[in-house]
């Protein structure tokens, strides 16, 4: 976080120096007086200037829209953007035409996108903050489909016997077909191969 010290005849007057100073208005700075104002007695002493420490309090939901903003003019792509920020978890959408651009192959375009958000954020952030990026509810749809597969294909494993593979999914994908199958008593999963090539296995539960 960024902080100026400022000096002036009145706490007031040093605050708006700071504010200036920060480019930013009152609303978005956190101020701690270091020394008030004192006038000289009888011109036997100077007068003090009042002191302040100014800090300006990053908007972590202003940095992530600054960020995505900027991505999307690049990509010539209007698009509305969203944030909110509950319990150390980043939740934006993006709303506007041409979102399948961002979504891109099986979401990968805005798996992209959500790293290089947590990536800028928390290059601010003193504790971890996870970034949820969506949009057209791509996320949910995903989930959706995601859990079907696996029901149909965990079917089709405990049918014929023999293992499959998946294609490659990031971690939260995988989560969700082990999360799905985990309570199945006729196959398990697992997950094998480096990133991000890793992909989940659906074999037959081996019975002693």
């Amino acid at each position: 976080m960024k902080a100026v010290v400022a000096t002036g005849k009145t706490v007031e007057e040093a605050i708006e120096t700071a504010v200036k100073e920060l480019n930013t208005t009152k609303d978005k700075v956190e101020t701690k007086v270091l020394e008030l104002p004192s006038s000289g007695f009888m011109s036997l002493f100077r007068s003090k200037l009042a002191k302040v420490e100014v800090t300006l309090q990053l908007d972590l939901c202003d940095i992530a829209a600054d960020f995505l903003k900027e991505v999307c003019h690049a990509m010539n792509i209007d698009a509305h953007i969203d944030a909110k920020l509950e319990d150390n978890i980043l939740f934006i959408e993006l709303k506007g035409e041409s979102m399948g651009v961002l979504i891109g192959r099986r979401g990968q375009t805005l798996d992209s996108l959500q790293y290089l958000t947590s990536l800028v954020v928390n290059k601010e952030s003193e504790q971890y903050i996870r970034v949820n990026l969506d949009t057209e509810n791509y996320r949910k749809k995903r989930e959706v489909t995601l859990i079907e597969l696996a029901g149909k294909l965990a079917h089709k494993v405990e049918k014929t016997r023999r293992k499959i593979e998946l294609e490659p999914m990031n971690p939260y994908e995988r989560r969700i077909i082990h999360s799905t199958l985990q309570k199945n008593k006729n196959v398990h999963t697992y997950s094998q191969g480096e990133e991000p090539f890793r992909k989940v296995v659906i074999d037959v539960k081996k019975t002693s």
